[in-house]
């Protein structure tokens, strides 16, 4: 089972640790703003702040995409998730990683993957993070096979499991951050784990 490091990405420290691990994928957060591509899960408080859970972090301390993708220094572990519906965000994303390595990008916007279709070193990742998205997910592969699908681990049966599997090289679930919920993702049969907590997934 793949291990998948749940927002190292985020973070440079966060980063390395992950990639000296071990982890098989390592997903950063993806937004737009005001013409700059942020790596960030912190919800924007304004122009100068973003917040997440009671912390303030100033907007000019956010790590950029450019300084993410130096640090990986062309590893092909990133997994980029992206975030909000900003209608730029995909294609600028798609124009900063022409030149990259292979990556593997991941939302649950998935018009937003569009943009990467004719990029052969991008695999494209369908994510569910609600019933009514795994109705559309289910439907939408039965119409077109995708690379993989991400599907939070409460919604998942070994049967949905089975059926994704038929149209996906992968099919990834989380959250992941226990023992018990690795337990539970090998029962499920899902072939990648996203988690927190690297110890638990290695």
């Amino acid at each position: 089972m793949l291990a998948i490091a749940h927002r190292a990405g985020n973070d440079l420290v966060a980063l390395r640790t992950a990639f000296e691990y071990g982890a098989d994928l390592v997903e950063a957060d993806i937004h737009a703003y005001r013409g700059r591509l942020e790596v960030r899960h912190r919800k924007t408080l304004g122009p100068w702040w973003l917040w997440d859970r009671g912390e303030l972090v100033r907007r000019r301390d956010v790590l950029q995409l450019h300084e993410l993708l130096a640090a990986a220094d062309g590893d092909p572990r990133l997994m980029l998730d992206l975030k909000g519906i900003h209608p730029r965000l995909a294609r600028r994303l798609a124009a900063e990683l022409a030149a990259a390595p292979d990556t593997t990008i991941c939302t649950q916007h998935w018009w937003m993957l569009r943009a990467f279709r004719d990029a052969p070193n991008v695999r494209l990742v369908l994510s569910a993070g609600s019933r009514r998205g795994l109705r559309r997910l289910r439907s939408r592969l039965r119409r077109e096979p995708a690379y993989g699908a991400c599907v939070h681990r409460r919604l998942l049966t070994p049967e949905t499991v089975t059926e994704l599997r038929r149209a996906t090289d992968v099919v990834f679930t989380w959250p992941v951050d226990t023992a018990a919920d690795l337990a539970d993702a090998r029962r499920l049969g899902v072939s990648g784990a996203i988690g927190k907590n690297l110890t638990v997934l290695l």
